[in-house]
């Protein structure tokens, strides 16, 4: 005990008093700023519940106004019904803005309970169960709302509205409104609207396959006001019905534009043709308005000259996607000949092969681009937060000060960007004169090949010292965005295994050749990212090892998301060391996407994963893939907070209702007990990588979790690369399939049909967060970024 006393003396460098004071150190000590500094980081239904309950003082300040102005139960799955209620009997007069989006296991008789929070401005219902009943009971009585969310399902009435509830929603300023059927929903009502979001979610068949029509159904028929309108944003899922219904929209939008009109925004996936009352609309905007945010169909855009006579104002986004916009349309049309465009805050020139080049028509996609057109874009928008370059191929010209990266490392407020992984690759001369990959990874692992003894080897991909390379373009940018939080590098060819609305392609294209320059030391120069929260890499050949994973891993301690695909070899997994070394650094990740061929699901993953303490969600797709069932038992045992976990691979159905049967009989005999803080309930679809044709089928019995957002997770984001809707694709052998999803909602059959519900398309993601963007579902959508729900699980 002396020595003890003696060691402890000798080594302590704080005195006695410093080492008494801090073990008088109490919670309550800290003053009360910091105190409701921390309470913010708890749920409100724990604030009210039970924190409240442990003494006087944080009594008193769990009813601070800080923490009861606003409260949000979106994706709070302990929120069970019984807190719900008591939370708005404790402090429902003193909410302010309500967040209920895709709280889908709360009953309507519970979601009915707002009505009491009388002094409600703001509240979001999206996902929620509601009839035209219960929604006319509960907005008579918030006479103060002035923004509302909610969603317009089969057997929405309008007529059912009282005039009290019409009363309420004539005040409205700020609309959401979510369509999965045909109607106007509760717009004709909303006569003072400045903002309206449209989402268009309907179904071109019912369940029994009957094909719908995109007549309004009946009482629906009652024309919008659009008079105070300021942003007008609608967001269109695949199927006709959703543009027929769109254009009834539209064409009372033609009759009058409003004229403080200063958002215009359309996100349609694929080609929508214009009709009359589109085109006597666009004649007028360019005529009566001034834009600050446009975003129209590429049909509505290729080969015409609106651009040239439209008006803006102090634009802060701009998206042309997938348009057949030239360099000099857009620094003439765009820019104006150089004009100052500070204001300018997201631009998304995604698929636009040609925006770089002064003349589309004689243009390849191996020619260089005319890095003038780039400056005069860098120069003239300085102050860009977020930039889309992806899906073309921007190869940059020999020549100092030239290189794509070098010019854009000037864009210092960067905070999200996508760029096609040829881009980034040295100049032509440069890269042609040096190895495609450092020394250091000269000696890969897996490919069994032995290290004959005797040979001076470099340091091993794991030690830590496997940095990029200082000469390297892309280090360089790196190094001048310090503040990036979003980043994607995504092959120009790439194409997802699990697209939405088109056919899943068996042979894609090659990547390009030069991006077989691109390899671990680029993506190890990615660690000097130390705020990075979402990262996409997809169709990267030349990773060798995997060892600038490791890179990421150790120093972007902020990573939440992660999302891989076709990284190096097709035929054989070279990363699995380097990615199960990067998981176990991976303290605040939240959402892993992993697409990759043969990949090998086996305990070495699992059990590098289950040091992802903050994982909720997992999704695998592989073709010709294997899992070890066992592996994924004890993973989810382990993690606590998953509430997703699909698997896509080539194992049998047996394999997979197996494992799913295993997971119910568990959590029936106490599973479920031991995650109490994760209210899940295990459900399952068969999935099958068929070495053919990859599809994917989803059971009628299991419908995927709304509010996670799987299409915002299972997919990646380029434009074009969605999920299939084809939901009869089961075959004889199924694969593996599982899905978490919290206890209490309700299976209804309608829900599986709405897997592919939503598109969160590239342009809805640049939005700059100081300006005004349509809600989450949004937000850079390239990657895993979280977001709202996209489906729905109706009543």
């Amino acid at each position: 005990m002396a020595s003890s006393r003696e060691d402890m003396s000798s080594d302590g460098d704080a005195p006695p008093a410093a080492a008494e004071m801090t073990a008088s150190v109490h919670l309550l000590g800290f003053s009360d700023e910091i105190l409701l500094h921390i309470l913010s980081h708890i749920p409100s239904t724990d604030l009210v519940v039970n924190v409240r309950h442990t003494c006087r003082k944080l009594a008193e300040l769990c009813l601070d106004k800080s923490l009861t102005h606003t409260v949000l139960l979106q994706k709070d799955y302990a929120a069970s019904e019984d807190k719900v209620k008591q939370l708005v009997k404790e402090i429902g007069r003193e909410i302010q803005q309500l967040n209920m989006a895709g709280c889908y296991w709360l009953s309507g008789s519970t979601v009915e309970h707002v009505a009491r929070c009388r002094n409600l401005v703001k509240v979001n219902l999206s996902g929620c169960h509601l009839t035209s009943l219960r929604l006319s009971k509960m907005l008579s009585a918030l006479q103060h709302l002035r923004s509302l969310a909610i969603d317009v399902s089969p057997g929405f009435d309008a007529s059912q509205l009282s005039g009290e509830c019409k009363a309420t929603l004539s005040r409205v300023r700020e609309l959401k409104q979510t369509l999965f059927t045909p109607s106007y929903g509760v717009v004709p009502c909303c006569t003072s609207l400045e903002k309206l979001l449209l989402y268009f979610e309907i179904l071109d068949r019912t369940r029994e396959g009957a094909i719908l029509s995109g007549q309004l159904m009946v009482g629906q028929s009652n024309v919008p006001h659009y008079q105070s309108l300021r942003v007008f944003y609608a967001r269109l899922a695949p199927g006709y019905i959703n543009q027929e219904v769109v254009r009834l929209y539209l064409a009372v939008l033609s009759d009058r534009t409003p004229e403080n009109l200063h958002a215009f925004l359309i996100s349609v996936p694929g080609s929508f043709a214009e009709s009359g009352a589109t085109k006597n609309l666009l004649d007028s905007m360019a005529r009566n308005v001034a834009l600050d945010a446009l975003q129209l169909p590429k049909s509505w855009l290729n080969g015409s000259s609106l651009l040239q006579h439209m008006k803006f104002n102090n634009p802060f986004y701009f998206s042309f996607s997938r348009c057949t916009l030239s360099g000099g349309h857009l620094i003439q049309r765009v820019i104006n000949g150089g004009k100052d465009l500070r204001s300018l805050a997201s631009l998304n020139l995604s698929g636009c092969v040609h925006c770089l080049s002064p003349d589309s028509l004689l243009r390849k996609a191996e020619d260089d681009i005319d890095s003038s057109i780039l400056e005069t874009l860098v120069v003239a928008c300085c102050n860009l937060r977020h930039l889309n370059l992806s899906a073309a191929h921007h190869h940059s010209s020999e020549g100092p000060g030239k290189h794509l990266c070098q010019l854009l490392a000037r864009l210092r407020r960067l905070r999200s960007l996508s760029l096609p992984v040829c881009s980034v690759a040295d100049s032509a001369p440069w890269a042609d004169c040096k190895p495609a990959q450092p020394a250091m990874h000269a000696v890969p692992c897996g490919f069994g090949k032995k290290v004959r003894i005797g040979v001076q080897t470099c340091p091993g991909p794991f030690s830590g010292q496997a940095g990029p390379q200082p000469s390297s373009v892309f280090w360089s940018l790196l190094k001048n965005l310090p503040f990036l939080e979003r980043l994607e590098l995504i092959g120009s060819n790439f194409s997802s295994a699990m697209p939405r609305n088109e056919p899943a392609i068996r042979n894609s294209l090659p990547p390009c050749s030069r991006a077989q320059n691109v390899g671990d030391s680029e993506v190890a120069a990615i660690g000097q990212l130390a705020f990075l929260r979402h990262l996409t890499l997809a169709q990267l050949p030349s990773i060798l090892t995997g060892s600038g994973l490791v890179s990421i891993g150790l120093q972007c301690q902020q990573l939440q998301s992660l999302s891989l695909a076709n990284l190096g070899m097709m035929g054989k997994v070279v990363y699995m060391s380097a990615l199960s070394d990067m998981l176990k650094h991976c303290r605040r990740l939240k959402d892993l996407r992993l697409e990759q061929p043969y990949f090998s699901a086996n305990a070495q993953f699992f059990q590098a994963l289950s040091q992802c303490s903050a994982l909720q969600r997992l999704c695998l797709v592989s073709r010709s893939g294997t899992l070890q069932p066992e592996a994924v038992l004890a993973f989810m045992a382990r993690c606590l907070h998953v509430v997703v976990c699909h698997m896509f691979t080539g194992e049998s159905l047996a394999t997979c209702k197996s494992l799913q049967q295993t997971l119910l009989r568990r959590r029936r005999s106490g599973f479920g007990r031991r995650h109490a803080q994760r209210p899940a309930k295990p459900g399952g679809h068969g999935e099958k990588m068929d070495n053919r044709k990859p599809r994917r089928a989803a059971s009628r019995e299991t419908p995927v979790d709304p509010e996670l957002g799987e299409d915002t997770f299972l997919l990646f984001k380029p434009p074009g690369l969605w999920r299939s809707s084809d939901a009869g694709a089961a075959e004889k052998r199924g694969g593996s399939g599982l899905s978490w999803r919290p206890s209490g909602c309700r299976l209804t059959p309608e829900v599986s049909q709405q897997v592919w519900a939503r598109e969160r398309s590239a342009e809805a993601a640049l939005w700059p967060a100081e300006a005004w963007r349509p809600p989450p579902s949004h937000h850079c959508r390239w990657g895993l970024y979280g977001g709202t729900s996209d489906v729905r699980n109706r009543k």
